[in-house]
């Protein structure tokens, strides 16, 4: 081996060691601001109007059609899930025997420490401080690894698009929140069933209708601990579990994919690296000289 190709494997080998002990990007939360946001949900008073419906896709993927192609109601006699257009949706469940029924609103629940951005090996899913859960495309390699990570199943990925795919999620409206306006959703909401703001003050707010108005709300915030807790909160008059909502536990998926995750790059890659460097100084040091 000639001095120039031992000095540019002993820098290669240098970073490479470097480089072993740190864990893949996209992890963790990190520390989240006191006046990070987040949305209400009071399922008691949507009315299945899907306006916000309308109004995610008039911001995100436009055109959106006509306003009164909302008016719809076919749409509910199937459950259906967001994708790669639709970033939110809204299912119907029906109530008892006279009883009247209850509309979801469904999209990306912008987790407090969110299994897609542990199990993103890039960093193209990130938790900020100010609370949404956002993408990068520039960094997504494709392999939807996020998607099989989410507990609630809500991301979605271009499957149509052959050149160039990506995930696609509700991201908050961050372009929105940041000029100072309202999410889409929330501003066309003509009930107010959607309430944005800090996390907190929506928990406040949330656990004064509860004890407030106790026969109109059964006693629990979805959102509040599931899963870690979640940017996106609910109330409702009846089990979330009759509502299609996931019965989670208070601690986040990530927790676990993290200390596997770290486990396995802390432990392996620098033997691993290391080996493969060897096998590359072995070749060149055999490697056949080039004729005069």
């Amino acid at each position: 081996m000639s001095r120039r190709d031992f000095v540019r494997l002993t820098g290669a080998c240098a970073a490479t060691l470097a480089a072993a002990g740190v864990a893949p990007a996209g992890g963790e939360a990190g520390d989240l601001d006191a006046d990070r946001r987040g949305v209400l949900v009071d399922l008691t008073v949507c009315i299945g109007c899907r306006r916000c419906e309308w109004a995610c896709r008039n911001e995100n993927n436009p055109p959106a059609g006509e306003l009164h192609e909302c008016d719809d109601q076919s749409v509910f006699r199937s459950r259906r899930r967001p994708t790669s257009t639709q970033l939110t949706v809204v299912n119907r469940s029906p109530g008892p025997a006279g009883g009247r029924p209850v509309h979801v609103k469904t999209q990306c629940m912008h987790c407090e420490h969110p299994a897609c951005a542990s199990a993103c090996l890039v960093g193209a899913m990130r938790k900020t401080p100010a609370g949404p859960v956002i993408y990068d495309a520039s960094r997504c390699i494709g392999c939807r690894y996020c998607m099989v990570a989410c507990p609630f199943q809500y991301a979605s990925y271009e499957y149509d698009n052959a050149l160039t795919p990506q995930v696609k999620k509700c991201q908050l409206c961050g372009n929105r929140t940041q000029r100072g306006e309202l999410p889409a959703c929330v501003a066309i909401c003509p009930v107010e069933a959607l309430t944005y703001g800090r996390r907190d003050d929506l928990l406040r707010i949330a656990h004064e209708r509860l004890r407030s108005c106790p026969d109109q709300y059964i006693d629990h915030v979805y959102g509040e601990h599931e899963a870690g807790g979640t940017s996106w909160l609910y109330l409702s008059d009846r089990p979330f579990s009759e509502l299609g909502f996931p019965t989670l536990g208070s601690s986040s998926p990530a927790a676990l994919t993290e200390a596997i995750q770290h486990g396995i790059f802390k432990g392996f890659a620098a033997p691993v690296m290391l080996f493969g460097l060897l096998g590359a100084v072995g070749k060149l040091m055999h490697a056949p000289k080039e004729s005069p």
